[in-house]
């Protein structure tokens, strides 16, 4: 497809831009990303109106598809990208309430995910936890000596749900971007995250990381605010027992 030489992308133009934008970097099923709320958020962006109704129409369309809403505000976020503006976050707080309500509108079929996170949930890392301390029993090794949880706490006081829910997204995109699969993960409670890791000369330096990418992608997102500053990240060590285990995760939930 050609675009114009001169002036601002058409609305079509615009579209396929974002489009193919989202689909290289953040949406998972090219089948399913186009539905006409994206012509009418394109549509008022394009024409200097309001874009909130829009964006908050797109988001319930999302969120009723089963579509995370990580992935939802990322999608958001390509079309300005795409189209060389500076990113509203009014339009993300309207994709976010309208995720919301649509996502609500289905009936919940797994406690897997958390569906603001994307992460597993709490329940799921104590299972693993669970395999973890039987693998090492039968094989004679000191789990406490192997693995170890990184801790992330982002938590402030005073937040509304959608700051709360925006931070939690970009917190959850952030570790499965860090440490990708084979490591378990979960969202503890609101603003409180842990990964299941391997303990090694390398996990103090990878604290850090996350700690930065974490602050990085915030700033990006607007969201600077809605994060403890500075970050806490931590290493905890594991318990002697599985039932420490699920007892220290009960504690990281206070």
């Amino acid at each position: 497809m050609s675009l114009p030489l001169d002036g601002p992308p058409r609305q079509s133009d615009a579209r396929e831009l974002w489009r193919a934008t989202s689909l290289a970097e953040v949406w998972l099923r090219p089948g399913d990303w186009y539905h006409p709320a994206v012509d009418a958020l394109v549509e008022a962006v394009e024409g200097g109106r309001s874009p909130d109704a829009a964006a908050q129409r797109l988001g319930s369309v999302r969120g009723a598809a089963g579509v995370g809403i990580g992935e939802a505000l990322d999608d958001v976020t390509c079309l300005y990208r795409a189209t060389g503006r500076p990113l509203d976050v009014e339009v993300l707080r309207a994709t976010a309430i309208g995720w919301v309500h649509g996502h609500e509108s289905v009936p919940e079929l797994s406690t897997v995910h958390d569906p603001a996170t994307g992460l597993p949930t709490a329940q799921y890392l104590a299972e693993r936890l669970r395999e973890t301390y039987g693998t090492a029993s039968r094989a004679g090794v000191d789990v406490t000596a192997t693995h170890c949880l990184l801790v992330v706490d982002v938590a402030v006081d005073g937040l509304d749900a959608w700051q709360r829910m925006t931070r939690s997204a970009a917190v959850g995109r952030t570790l499965d971007q860090v440490f990708g699969e084979g490591h378990p993960m979960a969202a503890i409670s609101d603003g409180v995250f842990a990964v299941l890791c391997e303990r090694g000369d390398a996990i103090t330096r990878v604290a850090r990381s996350v700690r930065r990418v974490v602050e990085r992608n915030a700033e990006i997102l607007g969201l600077s605010e809605a994060l403890r500053r500075p970050t806490r990240v931590w290493v905890e060590r594991l318990p002697a027992t599985r039932e420490g285990a699920v007892q220290l995760l009960r504690h990281l939930v206070r």
